[in-house]
């Protein structure tokens, strides 16, 4: 069985610099999808909008800004209040969200201790697989001595 982090957590959708909106989000960490964190974002549609991206984009985006493209990251301050920014962008559209930043670090920290940086891979198991995948079968060894199948037969030497 493998660990969910969950964190409910009311982020502010910018709309402009004097205007913003709350928006309900979970954030969620899978330790079988060590890589990655999921935000899904209910906005008041039918369907919840859900982002995916590097954990270790997010983590970094705590301290520094960081990212380029769909997905920007970075520490501020409004209002005298610590925020992350998160600035999405999709062929749908762009969202600029600010995230109260002692929430989402502290649910970051739990992630971390499920799944230490580095060790993403052990969750995997990918070592195992590729070591299953990789082991020599009995038609394996009738290759690397020289016999293929047929070779044993009458035909085969005439």
């Amino acid at each position: 069985m493998h660990t969910v982090v969950e964190r409910e957590l009311e982020l502010n959708l910018v709309l402009s610099p004097e205007r913003s909106v709350p928006v309900p989000a979970r954030l969620v960490y899978r330790a079988d999808d060590p890589f990655a964190v999921h935000f899904t974002f209910h906005i008041g549609s039918d369907s919840p909008v859900s982002w995916t991206f590097a954990r270790e984009l997010l983590v970094e985006g705590v301290f520094r800004p960081c990212g380029h493209g769909d997905v920007r990251i970075w520490p501020t301050k409004v209002e005298g209040r610590s925020v992350i920014c998160l600035a999405l962008s999709s062929p749908d559209g762009s969202a600029l969200l600010e995230a109260p930043s002692s929430p989402v670090a502290a649910w970051l920290e739990r992630t971390l201790r499920v799944v230490p940086p580095g060790a993403e891979h052990e969750q995997l198991g990918m070592e195992d697989e590729l070591s299953r995948l990789l082991a020599p079968t009995t038609r394996d060894d009738l290759w690397t001595r020289g016999c293929r199948p047929g070779d044993d037969t009458p035909e085969a030497g005439a």
